[in-house]
């Protein structure tokens, strides 16, 4: 673990070393990256949620005391 910690520690002071240029890539790159992982996580609870609807174990209800024992 302190290993780790000190490579992201590098990583970290050499990006703040780089030119403002490098700096903004790196912004819109790691953006770019957030986003996509964000999608395939969506994605991937999209399919569950469809799957577990599909062999009957999601529950729907619009009454609250129903929705409170789903819980």
């Amino acid at each position: 673990m302190k290993s780790q910690v000190l490579k992201f520690n590098n990583i970290i002071e050499t990006i703040y070393s780089l030119p403002l240029e490098d700096k903004v890539e790196i912004k819109t790159l790691l953006e770019h990256n957030i986003a996509e992982a964000r999608r395939d996580e969506i994605e991937l609870n999209f399919r569950k949620s469809k799957a577990e609807h599909k062999s009957g174990k999601l529950k729907f209800s619009s009454r609250i005391d129903e929705l409170k024992k789903m819980l």
